[in-house]
């Protein structure tokens, strides 16, 4: 069974900035794209950061320049470092990941629980 586990959330004032993890575990063969989204009050969930596994990152307007996605791919685990925070950026933010396992050679997308991000003003 393949798990992505998020943490790194909490509250924090405008101005601050807050690293985010996530990490895949399980039987992993090999783990592809991976990003990170989010789900803002009474919105639809939206992307906000991917990363392919060879590094291209492609970033949403609202967070570009304030937003770094990176990832350790022998930890198989992505990142999110958000500086410049400010309060719309308060949400549930949830990682995804394109993933085969060792016993399907499928490639499958998985997602985290989410952990919830506040930005005080």
């Amino acid at each position: 069974q393949v798990q992505l586990v998020e943490s790194g959330g909490g509250l924090v004032q405008a101005g601050g900035s807050l690293r985010l993890s996530c990490a895949a575990s399980g039987r992993i063969f090999s783990v592809n794209g991976m990003g990170w989204y989010r789900q803002c009050p009474g919105k639809q969930r939206e992307s906000v950061a991917t990363i392919t596994k060879s590094g291209t990152a492609n970033y949403a307007d609202y967070v570009r320049g304030r937003f770094t996605i990176s990832r350790d791919n022998a930890k198989n685990t992505v990142y999110l470092q958000m500086n410049s925070l400010k309060p719309e950026d308060t949400a549930v933010y949830y990682c995804n990941a394109d993933i085969r396992q060792l016993i399907d050679i499928r490639q499958l997308n998985y997602w985290g629980q989410g952990t919830q991000v506040t930005v005080s003003s």
